[in-house]
């Protein structure tokens, strides 16, 4: 098993692969940039669009029971407080009075030891001092006098001459307490922790000239709504019979107060959503095969069924409106965390927004002549968190020697061809010869319509091989005298097709080339 540091060290190169070869930027960069929220390449773009395109063909193209919809990102105010978050969508926040340190007042572990209270501190020689409560935490087995430490950092930052040293503070302490299971201070450093205030993970606007209370909308937190709402009027065009499902790609914003680990926890990301109505009968066998076909699609796009875990989450964990969850989480190099969350969410959703609006949503069932309103199973993944899991997997480095006979490390990305954002390399192998570089363009003429290529003719084709690898692209084709049929060579009209992770070449006719690759890449 890898250690910490080698993790940390594996990220911090992905990151910077992404920057480099065009797959990620932070947004607004030359600007100080703006956390949480991540720029796409032309690469990352690709990818992508790669995963949102097959998603999509595997949930709604190849199924007769699944019908798609794009909703609004707007959204009325009404839905969201029929859902739940309007009122509801915070989380209890506490602050580090030491470093400001925002946290989850809810995931502040439980800590034992002595608290040490202050109540100000003051400072002899200038006469100055400050009445303001404070208390450090020192864990079991310390000396509580530790504290003091930490208690003149946090009072030395409050003095207006900050050339005078902490270490000079007299400090005003008012008693000791042993405290078991407490979550009032910051793990991190045994800070007091502010009292836990809601803190809205929405963001708010207004809609029109006004900004009175009638004109606010949200960004949506989430695409599951806009299917919720719609579902009778998608119920009565598509003419579907329960069980059967609504697909949505799209974006969600949440005012994430820590963005962390690169793309994954976002402000601003974009979620592939299924809600497959059903009976309640069946919803929980109906959860049990979703979880099932998820864990098979990743395993499609090049994530091993090895690097996947399942969560049951217990009760007690679950959101509220979910009998049954099961949160699918990926190794990644910062830790095992959720890709996808797969819930049984009964009849909530459809209830709530029947009640709100005062226009009941049911299914009426032609063949047994009832009204019900539907349950609902939902397998939500995070887009540009899969995005992020397919890089981390496809990331590999290697020694190999090269055609000098020297040792060197290859930096590979082994996406799945489905995935890779350039499914070709176009190599003519001289530049400063024109037939090559002629018959190199109708190549990549030839394959354009069926696939995204990179034509490149700079660098010795060693050095184009290395570049195509660092970006995953699956094959290389190269035009040499060979092909020319020059010197009477019997490969005429026949190119080099070099595969990526093997590093195998052989020669394929240009008539069959387009054929040879597709069945090699779809």
């Amino acid at each position: 098993m890898a250690s910490d540091s080698d993790r940390n060290e594996r990220m911090e190169k992905i990151v910077s692969l992404c920057k480099r070869r065009g797959f990620i930027f932070q947004s607004a960069e030359m600007y100080g940039g703006m956390n949480g929220c991540w720029d796409y390449g032309p690469l990352g773009t690709e990818l992508k669009r790669n995963l949102k395109d097959y998603w999509w063909k595997k949930t709604v193209t190849e199924r007769e029971d699944i019908v798609g919809m794009d909703g609004s990102i707007l959204t009325h105010q009404d839905v969201l407080k029929a859902s739940g978050h309007v009122g509801g969508f915070s989380d209890p926040m506490s602050d580090c009075l030491l470093s400001r340190a925002r946290l989850r007042a809810d995931q502040v572990p439980e800590q034992s030891g002595v608290a040490v209270w202050y109540s100000g501190a003051k400072h002899e020689a200038t006469d100055w001092s400050v009445n303001t409560e404070f208390a450090v935490l020192v864990p079991e087995g310390k000396d509580p006098d530790s504290a003091k430490k930490t208690a003149r950092q946090f009072y030395g930052e409050r003095m207006p001459d900050k050339k005078i040293s902490p270490k000079e503070l007299e400090l005003i302490e008012e008693k000791r307490e042993e405290l078991e299971s407490t979550t009032r201070f910051n793990p991190a450093n045994g800070s007091l922790l502010t009292e836990p205030r809601e803190f809205n993970l929405m963001f708010q606007t207004s809609v029109g000239a006004s900004s009175d209370e009638g004109s606010v909308a949200y960004l949506r937190p989430e695409t599951a709504q806009s299917i919720f709402v719609q579902f009778k009027n998608i119920l009565e065009t598509s003419r579907q019979k329960l069980p059967f499902g609504i697909a949505q790609i799209g974006k969600a914003f949440r005012n994430e107060i820590n963005p962390r680990n690169f793309t994954f926890r976002s402000r601003e990301f974009e979620q592939m959503e299924t809600e497959f109505f059903c009976r309640g009968e069946d919803g929980l066998r109906l959860t049990d095969e979703w979880l099932e076909k998820r864990l098979n699609f990743y395993g499609e796009i090049g994530i091993p069924r090895e690097k996947l875990h399942v969560l049951d989450v217990p009760d007690g964990e679950r959101a509220h409106y979910s009998s049954k969850t099961y949160d699918i989480e990926y190794d990644f190099p910062f830790g095992i965390q959720e890709l996808e969350g797969v819930a049984y969410r009964t009849d909530y959703d459809l209830k709530k927004h029947g009640e709100a609006s005062g226009k009941p949503i049911e299914y009426f069932d032609e063949q047994t002549k009832e009204k019900l309103i539907p349950h609902v199973v939902e397998p939500s993944a995070g887009c540009d968190r899969t995005v992020l899991a397919l890089i981390c997997e496809a990331f590999d480095e290697e020694t190999i020697t090269n055609e000098k006979g020297k040792e060197e490390t290859r930096t590979v990305m082994r996406f799945d061809p489905k995935m890779a954002p350039v499914k070709c390399g176009i190599f003519p192998l001289l530049k400063n010869k024109p037939e090559l570089v002629n018959k190199a363009r109708e190549v990549k003429e030839l394959l354009l319509p069926f696939m995204n290529v990179f034509y490149d003719e700079a660098g010795a084709v060693g050095r184009r091989y290395r570049r195509q690898d660092e970006i995953g692209t699956p094959f290389c084709v190269t035009i040499d005298f060979d092909t020319l049929g020059e010197d009477g060579s019997d490969l005429e009209g026949t190119v080099t097709v070099r595969e990526r992770d093997s590093m195998k070449q052989e020669r394929v006719p240009i008539a069959e080339l387009s054929t040879y690759l597709l069945q090699r890449i779809v």
